[in-house]
């Protein structure tokens, strides 16, 4: 695979294969406005973030300030309130921050929710826009896209497998759902270099949504920032076809250092900054954008267009489940 890089000023176009994307990474300040991620019409604006909430933490107070400059979609990655997912750590940590945001956000479940039994308090708190108790798992449509919250929770939902209810949904609602674009989130990486590293319980799912061609996949559980290359199936580089990947880990509960252990296909890190990532959703594009907290620096944007699914796999990967 042939690949040029560019360097104009501060940016650089990365072209891999027959995608183009432009990449800004600086290390100045970057303000809240255009014209990275502004909706435009016929666009919408999602911003997303994990492992947020704690009392003991002024993080999340930080990251909430930067949610009430951005309109949109707020989308909570899961380990929303620390340190058990309770009632009282929705009500005591998370509403005061992030919680005044509650209205416009479709959020998905993490491992420390499942500290209270069944996430009872997290379904309890977020109600409808959870998805179904013992479930956790819903889809949306915004701005001509379909949007998959999923529950990464596996043992705690029984498995994630290719027999689960989860993958069978998620499949049906695909064949039945087409999209130009599609993205997905929940809270456990499939691929990161973080501390907590890959987690393989969550590649059946990884490999439905690449072969229905989805664009991105948002995730948190490592507290740290993380943007992957276009991915195949496997976790290999795809730039025709692959599934972008950001660990949005940011949320204000801690940092987590990266170790010496970097995955080949990991293009941009940071593990010293909270903030929260702001994406827009364009008809045939997505933009991207890091916004960090007041006072930090680190920032990581770009743009790429959606693609076809691959015609290896459009009709293997997308079969009626059984």
């Amino acid at each position: 695979m042939n690949r040029r890089l560019v360097v104009v000023g501060l940016g650089a176009i990365d072209v891999l294969g027959s995608v183009l994307a432009l990449v800004v990474l600086t290390r100045a300040r970057t303000p809240i406005g255009p014209p990275q991620g502004t909706a435009s019409t016929g666009s919408a604006v999602i911003v997303a973030a994990g492992d947020i909430a704690d009392c003991t933490s002024m993080g999340d107070e930080q990251t909430a300030a930067l949610l009430r400059e951005i309109p949109g979609t707020v989308i909570a990655l899961g380990d929303n309130a620390y340190e058990r997912g309770s009632l009282r750590d929705y009500r005591s940590c998370y509403q005061p921050s992030w919680g005044s945001q509650k209205s416009r956000t479709k959020p998905a479940p993490g491992n420390h929710d499942y500290e209270s039994k069944n996430a009872a308090p997290y379904f309890s708190y977020f109600g409808t826009e959870a998805g179904p108790p013992g479930k956790g798992y819903y889809a949306y449509d915004l701005a001509g896209w379909r949007i998959y919250s999923l529950n990464s929770n596996c043992s705690s939902i029984g498995t994630c497998g290719e027999g689960s209810p989860e993958y069978k949904w998620l499949v049906a609602d695909l064949r039945l759902n087409p999209r130009e674009c599609v993205a997905a989130y929940w809270h456990h990486p499939r691929f990161s270099s973080g501390s907590h590293g890959n987690y393989a319980r969550m590649q059946p799912i990884w490999k439905g949504l690449y072969n229905a061609g989805a664009e991105l996949v948002l995730v948190g559980h490592d507290h740290d920032y993380e943007r992957f290359a276009p991915l195949d199936a496997t976790g290999n580089p795809d730039a025709g076809h692959g599934i972008r990947e950001f660990v949005v880990g940011t949320g204000g509960k801690s940092h987590y250092r990266f170790g010496k252990s970097i995955l080949a296909t990991s293009q941009v890190r940071n593990d010293d900054t909270f903030g929260v990532l702001r994406v827009t959703l364009h008809p045939d594009a997505y933009d991207w954008q890091f916004i960090p907290v007041a006072g930090a620096n680190f920032t990581d944007a770009g743009t790429t267009p959606c693609h076809a699914p691959p015609v290896s796999s459009s009709q293997s990967g997308l079969a009626a489940p059984s």
